[in-house]
């Protein structure tokens, strides 16, 4: 398959390691929340025979090409088009209570990047789109053409960390008067006049105002912040789950939630720390552990990944 040759899976073997123990056992189910093309899933489905796999992803040429990549694997792999905080839904609609391992692999997905026409890289001219699914919601055109200055500025500054906003939101909002921006060339080409000079030497200047839009139009952060919850509700006792985050924004989200369970809930002071109150996760791995050298040279994609695992210990009370 074509679309094999342009997909490595990020941090494949040590993500497979860190799952091993608790997808390995018998009936084990594992939902991988951010599907893709099922590069992670092929491989988790290829070396545990028993295992059930969930994948949901929102971009319906994904699961199509997924559902081709995994057909050799029968009834065990199970596909549903929703968002990852549809998590719960999912599983509620295949009648499954707990799962033994949860795969999220965040961001843009390698199909969307190099699916030009579909606008998400500030590379190659195209339709400003940037929905992750292409049925339903509004296209980065439209954020541009119908937010206010200070909506655009609020987006920029909040999901791009994007020093230049107030400039960047102004300039757009100047450009709309006399004709829309209806191509990401044309993006790029505003962004690139609206720089300094100076400035333009520290980084591609679309760089943080194209993942602000794509943030803003797909609700990105907003998932992502009700799906780790209810992903991490639905797991066994010793199920794992593992996170890889390829920017700042989702691996804060990421680490919080952790702490917040993974961290015993005792009041100060407390003698005795009651079993309500104990951690219902452990920590797997010490902050975010980084892709070595050797895979960040050969996979680009894997240079700003941050990946975080966790292990259910204890159940909520």
């Amino acid at each position: 398959m074509a679309d094999e040759q342009i997909h490595t899976p990020v941090l494949l073997e040590r993500t497979l390691e860190l799952l091993a123990a608790a997808i390995g056992r018998p009936g084990a189910v594992v939902v991988d929340t951010t599907l893709g093309m099922g590069g992670h899933s092929h491989a988790m489905l290829s070396r545990h025979p028993g295992l059930t796999l969930v994948g949901l992803d929102r971009d319906t040429e994904a699961l199509a090409i997924a559902g081709e990549r995994l057909a050799e694997f029968g009834d065990r792999a199970k596909l549903v088009h929703t968002e990852y905080d549809g998590i719960a839904a999912a599983l509620d609609g295949l009648g499954i209570d707990e799962v033994d391992g949860v795969l999220f692999d965040l961001g843009v997905s390698s199909l969307q990047l190099d699916r030009v026409e579909r606008g998400f890289s500030y590379s190659k001219d195209a339709p400003l789109d940037m929905r992750m699914d292409p049925t339903q919601g509004v296209t980065a055109e439209t954020v541009l053409a119908t937010y206010s200055e200070a909506d655009l500025r609020r987006i920029f500054y909040q999901y791009g960390e994007e020093k230049l906003a107030p400039r960047y939101a102004r300039r757009i909002v100047e450009r709309r008067e006399s004709s829309p921006l209806v191509r990401s060339g044309e993006l790029v080409d505003l962004l690139s006049a609206a720089t300094p000079a100076a400035l333009s030497r520290a980084g591609h200047p679309a760089k943080r105002v194209f993942q602000a839009l794509r943030i803003e139009v797909n609700a990105e952060l907003a998932s992502l912040e009700a799906a780790l919850p209810a992903a991490l509700d639905r797991i066994s006792i010793g199920g794992r789950i593992v996170v890889l985050a390829y920017q700042s924004l989702e691996d804060r989200l990421v680490k919080r939630e952790f702490a917040a369970r993974s961290t015993s809930t005792a009041p100060a002071g407390l003698p005795v720390e009651l079993p309500e109150h104990r951690p219902e996760f452990s920590l797997l791995v010490r902050g975010a552990e980084l892709a070595g050298d050797d895979e960040r040279d050969s996979n680009p994609r894997a240079k700003p990944v941050r990946l975080r695992a966790a292990e259910r210990i204890r159940r909520r009370a």
